[in-house]
C-alpha cells in the first residue's frame, strides 16, 4: 500500500478524505458492477514518474524528446492488450470509455451517419446514443431493445428490418445493464448485410472475455471492440480501442490524437500494461468463472424468494432486480438503505420503467469486487441476506446499525487489495 505521510503533512483535509475513503471499501460491500479493486502493482504505478512526461504521438513518433522509457512501457501495454483480445491492433491512449467511443465514432463516420445501438432503457449505455448527449447532435442513433423482457432475448429479425431501412454504418453492441449474451454472429450478417462496421462496447465485461469465459465478438466477425480498462478488467481507470484490421487501427489512431484527445495519461498507461499482464496469467480466468458462479447464485437466491429479476436470471457479471415489483420499493429507496448498512449498489431504470430516472423502479448490482476480495457462493447467501434484512428493516434504524456492524465484521474477512486501515 502506498505511504501517504507526505499526504497527510501537507493537506490533512484531502487525508482525511482519502483515509475515509479506504476505511469504506475496507468495512464495506461493493455491489456496483461496474466498480473493482485494482492490484498494489496496479495502484504503486499509478503515482509513479510516468505522471511527469509528456508523450504526445504513439512509440517511436513522439512529438517530443525522452521518450525511450514511455515508449517502452506503451508497447509494453500494446502487446499486452492485442494478446489477451486476439487483436490485430490496440490503442491503449483513451482516457476513459467514453472518449475511446466518441474517438471511435469520428473515426468511422461523418456528420449526419447513422449507428443502430441497445437503447438505453434495455440495458445500453449513455454513449450509444442518449439525447441527452452531444454526440446526437453529430450522429444519428436507432435503437434495438429486447423483445421478450422475460428472457433477455433480442429480436434480431425486427434488428435486420431496421438496418436494412436505416442503413447504419455502425451496428453497435454493448451495453451497461443487460444481464445476458448477445449473439455476435447475427449482428455481424446484419451488419454485412447493409454494409455497416461492427463494434462491440464491452466494457463491462472485458474481463470475463479476457478470461474466456464469455465469447470474444472479434471471433465471430466483429470489426473493433471498445472498452474501459477497470470494471471486469480489474486495471486503471481509462478507455482503450482494439480491431482485427491494422488499416483501421491507423484510422482509429489519428482520431484518438490529435483528432480528439491531447497527449496519454502516462502513468495510466503503465498501470494497463500492469493489469494486462495480469489478465494473461493463468489465474485470471478462475477470476473470471467465479465472477460468472457468484452473479449466477446470488441471482438465484434473490428469484428462490420471489424478487424479480429483469431476464429471470443473468449470463455475466450484473443482475437488475425490480425492487418495486419484488419488495414494494423503489430503486432510490433501496439504494439509500443499503447505503446505510455499507452495500453500495446502484439505483438503475428497468425496460419499460414507468418511473424517472432518479427514483427509477430497479436497482443494478455485480460480482466484480467481491469476487476480487475472494467472496465465493457461500458469501452470495450472507450477502443475500443482508439486503433483504437492510430493505426489510428500512424503517427501524436501531435494526439498520446492528446489520451493519454484522456487515463490517463480516468483510473484514475479505481484505481488500493493497488496503490496510
Amino acid at each position: 500500500m502506498p505511504i501517504y505521510d507526505a499526504l497527510r503533512a501537507t493537506d490533512p483535509d484531502v487525508f482525511a478524505a482519502l483515509d475515509g475513503e479506504m476505511h469504506r471499501q475496507v468495512d464495506g460491500v461493493e455491489l456496483i458492477a461496474s466498480e473493482n479493486y485494482i492490484s498494489p502493482a496496479v495502484m504503486e504505478v499509478m503515482g509513479s514518474v510516468f505522471n511527469n512526461k509528456y508523450s504526445e504521438g504513439y512509440p517511436g513518433k513522439r512529438y517530443y524528446g525522452g521518450q525511450e522509457f514511455t515508449d517502452a512501457v506503451e508497447s509494453l501495454a500494446i502487446e499486452r492488450a492485442k494478446k489477451l483480445f486476439k487483436a490485430g491492433h490496440a490503442n491503449v491512449q483513451p482516457h476513459a470509455g467514453a472518449p475511446a467511443n466518441v474517438a471511435m465514432y469520428f473515426a468511422l463516420l461523418e456528420p449526419g451517419d447513422t449507428v443502430m445501438g441497445m437503447d438505453l432503457s434495455h440495458g445500453g449505455h449513455l454513449t450509444h446514443g442518449h439525447p441527452v448527449t452531444y454526440l446526437t447532435k453529430i450522429f444519428k442513433f436507432v435503437r434495438y431493445k429486447m423483445k421478450d423482457v422475460e428472457t433477455g432475448a433480442i429480436d434480431y429479425d425486427e434488428m435486420r428490418e431496421v438496418a436494412k431501412k436505416e442503413k447504419p454504418k455502425i451496428l453497435l453492441a454493448g451495453f451497461s445493464a443487460y444481464p445476458r449474451e448477445l449473439d455476435y454472429a447475427k449482428m455481424k450478417a446484419i451488419a454485412d448485410e447493409v454494409g455497416a462496421v461492427t463494434v462491440m462496447d464491452m466494457a463491462h465485461i472485458a474481463g470475463m472475455i479476457a478470461g474466456e469465459q464469455l465469447r470474444n465478438p472479434l471471433d465471430d466477425g466483429f470489426d473493433i471492440l471498445t472498452t474501459t480498462t477497470h470494471k471486469t478488467l480489474r486495471g486503471p481507470r481509462g478507455g482503450m480501442i482494439l480491431c482485427k484490421d491494422p488499416e483501421m487501427g491507423k484510422k482509429i489512431d489519428k482520431s484518438v490524437f490529435p483528432g480528439f484527445q491531447g497527449g496519454p495519461i502516462m502513468q495510466m498507461v503503465a498501470a494497463k500494461a500492469v493489469a494486462f499482464g495480469e489478465a494473461l496469467k493463468p489465474e485470471f480466468k478462475e477470476y473470471a468463472r467465479q465472477i460468472i458462479a457468484n452473479s449466477k447464485h446470488l441471482a438465484k437466491f434473490f428469484m428462490d424468494r420471489g424478487a424479480k429479476l429483469i431476464t429471470n436470471g443473468t449470463d455475466n457479471h450484473l443482475m437488475l432486480i425490480d425492487a418495486v415489483t419484488s419488495w414494494g420499493v423503489s430503486g432510490g429507496e433501496a439504494e439509500a438503505a443499503l447505503d446505510k448498512v455499507g452495500i453500495t449498489l446502484n439505483k438503475n431504470m428497468i425496460a419499460n420503467d414507468p418511473r424517472k430516472p432518479m427514483d427509477p423502479s430497479g436497482i443494478r448490482l455485480g460480482t466484480p469486487a467481491i469476487t476480487t476480495r475472494g467472496m465465493k457462493e457461500a458469501e452470495m447467501e450472507t450477502l443475500g441476506s443482508f439486503i433483504l434484512k437492510a430493505i426489510e428493516q428500512r424503517a427501524d434504524e436501531s435494526a439498520l446499525k446492528k446489520l451493519h456492524d454484522d456487515v463490517i465484521a463480516f468483510c473484514r474477512k475479505f481484505p481488500v487489495p493493497g488496503i490496510k486501515v
